[in-house]
């Protein structure tokens, strides 16, 4: 199948007509993900003493989705979680 898109050549940003078709990044669209210990505390972990380790692969996750709405809206929400309200504001 043959997936063309139609591309804003000025700044590289798709513009299809619809979503049915976009390409969703998936887990084969990023390249290697280096995770690096330090060798030194960490005194913020939660309350029962423990951090977890799954939290180092996604922690750009919610900076790709606020620059996601970001690009989608024109408005640029600086803290967590992203709301309607905050959007309107």
């Amino acid at each position: 199948m043959s997936h063309r898109r139609d591309v804003d050549t000025r700044f590289g940003h798709v513009v299809d007509q619809d979503l049915a078709e976009y390409h969703i990044a998936a887990n084969a669209d990023v390249g290697s993900v280096e995770v690096h210990m330090l060798d030194r505390e960490d005194l913020y972990f939660n309350a029962l003493g423990a951090k977890g380790v799954g939290e180092l692969g996604i922690v750009g996750t919610a900076a790709a989705i606020a620059n996601a709405v970001h690009h989608a809206t024109g408005r640029r929400v600086r803290d967590l979680p992203i709301t309607l309200d905050k959007l309107l504001q």
